[in-house]
């Protein structure tokens, strides 16, 4: 293999658009012998073979990543080691131009072992516990990574991006000023907007103006903060439930019958009335239709509720939930509201314990379409 060493001494420094968009020198390029140096232990042109031995396995893989990349190839080389991220920067400004036989010859080794590979392991805790996830319980990766002293690889940006908001609210009320600055920067804009209204006014204030002083912060200051940030987030324990305390008490309560319902939340209010408000504002029960649906929505709802059931229910809502009643059979189309009513008539009186079942189903579906987004509720007031 040849190199050229100093391309700049003939008065044009030759790019891979000037060689056909590659490194490889092709053979319409003239160059005098003079200026084509032999590197150490490399064979001269027309010696491929013998000189991919001379090759080191470095300057083999600087010629493969050169090669992608003129092709177009995009590599997640940030994922490497910084050392070898470095090393691989130096091998690769060592070399020039390679003749086409010498590169063929690379190629083809890379290829077989390539091929050869059976199987690859990714190497270290992190990766390892990657490839497990979903497999091991959160507990005993928490404790493999807490025992290894796992860092953080890659770009930890991106695994604080996709926490949960309310996780990034909490860095953003209880880390300094500049850190909360930072990484409302490294948010996207619509996140970071949505957060930054949630925190209270002065704190909002602050935050926003030390974002205004991030411009001089150096790159590496800023991963550093990042990695900080993802080692901190690493170490919280795992959640046992997904959802929290008010919601788990909330759909259980939406399940229950009115009067276990009202005689827990009385209970509640007693013991913790923050608490108790929180569940109440959870809750979802038949009598909230007309506050919380969109009556355009109510067709979605009935149409995958069994019309015995929602005739039941109907004919169950009678006093205070009667307007609830007729609040269904209004947002619903005159042929079938007319077609209900007749079979309300017809049906006569519903036990109180399958009255509620069915209500139960109609607020079951509603929470259904409202996960699938089909369907959006009505803020409450109180919530406010």
């Amino acid at each position: 293999m040849a190199i050229w060493h100093k391309p700049e001494e003939r008065g044009h420094a030759l790019t891979a658009l000037d060689i056909d968009h590659t490194d490889i020198m092709p053979t319409s390029v003239e160059v005098s012998p003079k200026e084509i140096v032999p590197s150490k232990g490399i064979a001269a042109p027309g010696h491929a073979s013998a000189v991919s031995t001379y090759l080191s396995r470095k300057q083999k893989a600087a010629i493969i990543v050169r090669l992608l990349l003129a092709e177009g190839a995009v590599l997640s080389l940030q994922d490497l080691p910084e050392g070898l991220q470095a090393e691989l920067i130096r091998q690769m400004s060592d070399l020039r131009y390679i003749d086409r036989a010498t590169l063929k010859s690379v190629i083809e080794e890379f290829v077989h072992e390539i091929e050869d590979i059976g199987l690859a392991f990714p190497g270290g805790i992190e990766g390892t516990l990657s490839i497990l996830d979903g497999a091991i319980s959160p507990s005993t990766a928490a404790r493999m990574r807490k025992m290894a002293g796992v860092k953080l690889t890659g770009d930890p940006w991106a695994m604080i991006a996709g926490l949960e908001p309310d996780l990034l609210l909490n860095i953003l009320e209880t880390e300094s000023t500049e850190i909360a600055a930072v990484l409302l920067s490294k948010l996207k804009v619509s996140v970071a907007a949505d957060l930054l209204g949630q925190l209270p006014g002065p704190r909002a204030r602050k935050v926003a103006y030390a974002v205004s002083q991030t411009s001089a912060i150096a790159p590496d200051v800023v991963e550093r903060i990042g990695r900080s940030l993802a080692d901190q987030l690493g170490t919280r324990a795992p959640k046992a439930f997904d959802d929290g305390p008010v919601e788990r008490v909330g759909a259980i309560l939406n399940a229950s019958p009115a009067a276990t319902r009202d005689d827990v939340l009385d209970g509640l209010d007693q013991d913790d009335t923050a608490f108790a408000s929180a569940v109440r504002k959870a809750i979802f029960t038949f009598a909230d239709i007309p506050a919380r649906v969109t009556p355009t929505d109510i067709p979605k709802i009935t149409r995958d509720v069994d019309q015995a059931v929602l005739v039941k229910a109907l004919v169950a809502a009678v006093g205070e939930l009667e307007p609830v009643a007729e609040f269904i059979l209004g947002a619903i189309s005159k042929r079938m509201s007319e077609q209900i009513r007749e079979e309300m008539v017809e049906h006569g009186d519903v036990k109180p314990k399958d009255g509620e079942a069915a209500m139960a189903t109609i607020t079951t579906q509603i929470r259904l379409l409202e996960t699938a987004g089909e369907i959006t509720l009505i803020a409450d007031e109180n919530d406010e």
